[in-house]
């Protein structure tokens, strides 16, 4: 427990200072962003301060069956709002994938801890880049681009992410084309398939990933 410790303490102050220098949010003019309900008087360090990565090393906390992401973004952190950083740790589970998805306002910089993870990402002249990471390994996922994650083995695999941006946004692929409402006629033209395909999609799809919001 205490390399863990150790390596997500070095990864982080590896992997998000470079992003603080290189964030693409819109600059602010104050120190800090007050969110609506707090006064400057309100605020001391326990504003600037997230607990919510404590479940991590808690012996008897859960253990995850589906892939599930931890994260610390401006909705669960609002001291990072304006600040044009944010952050998230991954548990895959043995045969567990984080699907296509895409970050609209950031790019992610994942750093591999335990596990091995096959990771890939596909540019806009529709080319697909892949590689095998294991612990130690980084790798970029450029802003904007559909990416995904794939854990293969026997053994979890734990995974950090930082992004340039206080909400970097996520969109799932499969959640948005089979399950935001669009008219299955539309997607079975789409996939030159037919609307009763669609349906079974659907319903085969697995619930979404796991989302862990701890607020403080």
């Amino acid at each position: 427990m205490t390399t863990l410790k150790t390596i997500l303490l070095f990864a982080f102050l590896l992997i998000v200072s470079p992003l603080i220098a290189n964030a693409s949010d819109p600059d602010i003019l104050t120190d800090f962003i007050i969110p609506q309900n707090l006064t400057l008087p309100m605020i001391n360090g326990s504003f600037f301060t997230f607990s919510g990565m404590r479940i991590l090393f808690d012996d008897n906390g859960p253990v995850p069956d589906s892939f599930t992401a931890y994260k610390a973004s401006a909705s669960e952190f609002p001291a990072l709002l304006g600040q044009s950083v944010s952050f998230a740790v991954l548990i895959f589970p043995s045969e567990t994938v984080n699907p296509p998805h895409t970050h609209p306002r950031s790019a992610e910089l994942l750093f591999l801890i335990n596990g091995m993870l096959d990771v890939g990402f596909v540019d806009t002249a529709n080319n697909l880049y892949t590689q095998t990471l294991e612990p130690g390994d980084m790798f970029v996922f450029p802003k904007g681009l559909v990416h995904f994650q794939n854990c293969k083995g026997k053994e979890p695999a734990i995974a950090m992410s930082a992004f340039g941006s206080a909400s970097a946004g996520t969109v799932s692929i499969p959640k948005t084309v089979f399950g935001s409402g669009i008219d299955d006629e539309v997607i079975a033209k789409s996939l030159k398939t037919d609307a009763a395909t669609v349906q079974k999609i659907k319903a085969a799809l697995p619930p979404p990933p796991k989302k862990i919001d701890v607020r403080l």
